[in-house]
């Protein structure tokens, strides 16, 4: 995948991402948010190694670039009936809350949807509220609440809160 909208770009991320992709899976800073305080304990070898098994009809981890650097990465699974679910995490804090996400996340599900995908979900932590907001504005709505549906590294449980959005839905 090679998406560009003006100064942002999405592309597939490949084996010379796993050294960076690792920076920020390691850092308990970056990944707190979803659960990993501590960071993930995997090594580029590893992520190199994963990522040859993307696929677009599967599964894919993608780079977000702002003007060609890296800020951030993204990621789509496609379930056994076509539905897309979808992630995003902008990993530099410099570069968080100035709207590259909602941008991102639209040229992503445009994507998706002209591919075929009947339906997008994704899911987020109760207490990310600025991700609620952006997924709300984008149209997605709030299809359930999953009181302490997993522990997080620390051994706290989390609540997370799926959503779902139509061909047609999309703001």
């Amino acid at each position: 995948m090679l998406l560009k909208d003006n100064e942002l770009t999405i592309r597939d991320a490949t084996a010379a991402d796993a050294h960076t992709l690792g920076e920020w899976w390691r850092d308990g800073r970056v990944m707190a948010h979803a659960g990993f305080p501590l960071g993930l304990d995997e090594t580029d070898e590893q992520i190199a190694e994963s990522l040859s098994h993307d696929s677009d009809d599967r599964r894919r981890r993608l780079i977000i670039e702002l003007e060609g650097e890296p800020i951030g990465e993204m990621s789509y699974s496609i379930l056994e009936d076509g539905t897309a679910e979808i992630g995003i995490k902008i990993c530099r804090e410099d570069k968080q809350e100035k709207g590259y996400g909602k941008r991102l996340l639209r040229m992503l599900i445009r994507e998706l949807f002209r591919r075929g995908a009947p339906k997008i979900i994704l899911d987020t932590n109760l207490k990310n509220t600025r991700a609620q907001h952006v997924y709300e504005t984008l149209g997605f709505r709030k299809t359930s609440v999953n009181i302490d549906s997993w522990t997080d590294q620390l051994g706290v449980p989390q609540t997370t809160v799926n959503y779902e959005l139509l061909p047609g839905e999309l703001r």
